[in-house]
């Protein structure tokens, strides 16, 4: 994560997330780094569809491709940057083997991150599958996976 907040620093660009699945653990992350408010503007944690929903998310998506798609991943990721004009928004939803009641679609080992450039009006995303493992350590393979994923498009 380092790397990536010192080539936001030297670009003077910006990162907001909008996280489900991870419940901010990427925020956390970003956080962690000394001299991260320099670009990081805004994380908001929506668990519950009405929260993505009121941070902009469109609820045609929902509906249409559930909260767990891909679909819902690019949305979150696009509504973070314009509700923070951030230069680049992160979007994650997904089950981290879990059952949702109130979402009855989706795989309970997939997860979707978007990443979303302002700049080049573009997404970056990736769908990936968690291990049958503690909800900690796939939240640390979820952030891997948005550090590669941030490091092989966006830092080229």
């Amino acid at each position: 994560m380092l790397e990536i907040i010192e080539f936001l620093k030297e670009r003077q660009e910006t990162i907001s997330t909008m996280e489900s699945a991870t419940g901010g653990y990427i925020a956390s992350a970003i956080t962690n780094i000394s001299g991260s408010s320099l670009v990081f503007k805004y994380g908001a944690v929506t668990y519950s569809n009405e929260y993505k929903i009121k941070m902009g998310v469109s609820e045609d998506i929902l509906n249409t491709y559930s909260v767990y798609s891909m679909e819902c991943a690019k949305d979150m990721s696009l509504k973070i940057s314009l509700y923070a004009n951030a230069d680049y928004g992160i979007g994650i939803t997904g089950k981290i083997n879990d059952y949702d009641p109130n979402n009855l679609v989706g795989d309970n080992t997939e997860v979707f991150i978007s990443i979303y450039s302002k700049k080049e009006d573009k997404y970056y995303s990736k769908k990936m599958k968690v291990k049958n493992q503690s909800r900690e350590k796939n939240k640390e393979l979820i952030k891997e996976n948005v550090i590669d994923l941030f490091k092989k498009n966006i830092m080229l």
